[in-house]
């Protein structure tokens, strides 16, 4: 276990003992377990082709079938008594299967599932496996306004276990510590001793929100991942997401930005682009061939992701439209002729309820 890791580990849990402190006082407080059970979620579907090249898909997560094909059941159960609460989250299909893929085999259907205590209203622990702070693109296709997602997104955390405390440190402010498993490890570490620390600052205001995320160890105990994730209301109808990141894990790594603005041309119809960067370098996300884009002699390659999404909301159903289209700088995908090209053009439709 590195130093930094070390520390804060130590600071966590010194925090929770001190918090500890107040637990006989809390328990005299304890209100009657007569919380309702909520439970909420959602189902999605989609069909896609992309012409000429009906064997390629983008090599980022989720809606990767040609065709019609099942998305997910997103099951959410909680309940909250007094300060106390969980969560537990499973998800069924193609979907939920790739998102909860760090569980262990045949529990690959577990999303989600932690406690909480609000110790005050400006400390809350939590404990369990739950979905990654970082980035901006999220697994429940109801919080992300495209369908498909960015290659940022796909190739950082999905999910992550351990234990986090959040701060509020003012109306405006707020700060999160985490002590964790290595990325994606939903149950029983065998990585050693290797941990990773987390770290959220947040800023909220009228104008919108940032938020500076990081996390330090995890496999090698040397990776470093940085990441900015904002959104700004430009106006009642304009809308700007950004999210920027840089991966360094011994040399080797990924780097992204990518720009999200939307807006809303009536109540039940908005339109929005996602236009991403992403490169990679010594061949880290996989070997030569073996990646999620082309590399060249060194192991390095970039793509540029254009994305346009209509939402169109029919109640509680949401139709999303899109179009996308991938440009890497070396070959990537093979067309119906055998070819090797630089670019993939996509077509997508999507249905989404949510409950």
């Amino acid at each position: 276990m590195n130093t930094f890791t070390k520390l804060l580990f130590r600071g966590v849990f010194a925090t929770i003992f001190t918090l500890s402190l107040s637990v006989s006082a809390f328990a005299q407080e304890e209100e009657e377990d007569d919380a309702p059970l909520s439970i909420s979620g959602s189902i999605d579907t989609y069909v896609r082709t992309a012409p000429g090249y009906e064997g390629a898909a983008p090599g980022t997560s989720f809606a990767n079938g040609n065709g019609f094909s099942m998305g997910m059941l997103d099951l959410i159960v909680s309940k909250e008594v007094g300060k106390v609460g969980f969560v537990g989250n499973v998800v069924f299909g193609p979907r939920g299967q790739e998102a909860a893929f760090g569980a262990p085999t045949g529990l690959q259907f577990v999303n989600q599932l932690y406690g909480y205590w609000n110790v005050s209203d400006k400390v809350k622990l939590t404990m369990g496996a739950f979905n990654t702070y970082l980035g901006y693109e999220v697994i429940s296709p109801t919080a992300n306004f495209n369908y498909t997602t960015s290659y940022m997104f796909s190739w950082g955390p999905f999910n992550q276990a351990g234990l986090k405390a959040d701060f509020a440190l003012s109306d405006n402010f707020s700060l999160m510590l985490a002590v964790m498993n290595p990325t994606d490890v939903l149950e029983t570490n065998t990585f050693g001793n290797h941990l990773t620390a987390g770290l959220q600052l947040g800023y909220s205001g009228d104008f919108g929100s940032i938020y500076l995320n990081s996390r330090y160890g995890d496999y090698s105990g040397k990776l470093f991942q940085g990441d900015i994730t904002a959104g700004f209301d430009i106006s009642d109808a304009f809308f700007l997401g950004v999210n920027a990141t840089v991966l360094e894990d011994d040399g080797a790594g990924f780097s992204g930005v990518a720009l999200y603005p939307q807006i809303g041309v009536s109540d039940n119809f908005s339109i929005g682009v996602r236009g991403e960067y992403f490169a990679v370098k010594g061949a880290y996300l996989g070997g030569i061939g073996a990646g999620p884009i082309g590399y060249d002699t060194n192991g390095d390659g970039s793509v540029i992701d254009l994305t346009l999404s209509g939402n169109i909301s029919v109640g509680k159903l949401t139709f999303i439209p899109e179009v996308r289209i991938d440009a890497t700088s070396e070959d990537t995908y093979v067309n119906k002729d055998g070819e090797a090209g630089k670019s993939l053009p996509s077509l997508l439709f999507a249905a989404i309820y949510s409950f």
